[in-house]
């Protein structure tokens, strides 16, 4: 089996871990963890497996000017990122997530226009319009009562949030990553990131009664901070050396497909009309944004 073929087969394991997710996740919430209670033990681990790897990784110093950037990229993308999204999947549902976080590249791109002023063109304009009308939509009109999911609209809003804060994150980390290896900005940022939660987190998190978790839980908590924190890194960092970024960027209308198909299937959630509706507005709206203008000849 050829680099290419590896890379492709650790894109899909990731996408697919990150699609499992949304369904496993919820299924931990609230009643064997809170959600900042989660998050506290996500970044815990996180924290914990990348300074073990590090030690097989390059030795480098950080430069004094890039604490600061490392810091808010640490409390954009592992605190404020994380704190939204598992207190939106504790109010909302396995679907609305996995549709939602797909409009965070519409966000991204409408930051750049802001800050680096990138050209809007009528298709991105139009990609745009869409992806807010779908998102929207879900906000607005998804009128579903569910026991296990007590405010939708709030969560939905919730998910909106945590895509506007990766967002940010995307654009503030950019410079590092092409200056530091990637796991020395991992090791450093969950470490601080963990300092910026603990506070938020910790009674969620000492509330949890440990020795008493059923196999059930224990193995859908090692898959959140094992699998979708840690495994998903490292095989992402691996495609992406083998595969363009393009390539790497289909699969992520791969991820909301698995998650809806798994939560359909295992019957954590169920899909309706507005559902739909919103994801077709939501995922033409990304392909438009994404999509390269083509150059005139």
């Amino acid at each position: 089996m050829d680099n290419r073929t590896l890379a492709l087969l650790a894109a899909l394991i990731a996408t697919t871990i990150y699609g499992l997710n949304h369904t496993i996740a919820k299924g931990l919430m609230p009643i064997y963890i809170k959600p900042f209670g989660l998050i506290l033990l996500r970044v815990l681990g996180a924290t914990i497996l990348f300074w073990i790897i590090s030690i097989w990784g390059p030795k480098e110093r950080i430069e004094s000017k890039d604490w600061k950037r490392i810091f808010l990229s640490a409390l954009f993308g592992m605190a404020i990122n994380m704190l939204m999204f598992f207190k939106g999947l504790s109010l909302s549902t396995p679907i609305n997530s996995s549709i939602l976080i797909t409009f965070s590249p519409i966000l991204v791109f409408l930051m750049s226009a802001f800050f680096i002023k990138e050209k809007i063109t009528f298709i991105k304009f139009l990609g745009i319009s869409l992806g807010f009308s779908g998102a929207l939509s879900l906000i607005l009109f998804n009128n579903e009562v569910r026991q296990d999911a007590p405010n939708i609209t709030l969560g939905n809003i919730l998910f909106v949030i945590n895509s506007i804060s990766y967002g940010i994150y995307l654009i503030i980390v950019k410079p590092l990553t092409s200056k530091y290896h990637s796991l020395t900005l991992m090791k450093w940022l969950f470490l601080i990131a963990f300092f910026i939660n603990l506070p938020i987190t910790i009674t969620e998190f000492i509330e949890v009664e440990w020795s008493s978790l059923p196999f059930e839980a224990i193995w859908k908590l090692i898959f959140v901070v094992v699998g979708t924190t840690f495994l998903t890194y490292l095989l992402n960092v691996f495609a992406l050396r083998e595969l363009k970024a393009s390539t790497i960027g289909v699969f992520m209308f791969l991820q909301p497909l698995i998650a809806i198909v798994f939560a359909v299937i295992v019957g954590s959630d169920s899909l309706n009309l507005i559902k739909i509706v919103s994801a077709i507005l939501i995922f033409t709206g990304v392909y438009l944004v994404s999509k390269k203008s083509k150059q005139l000849v």
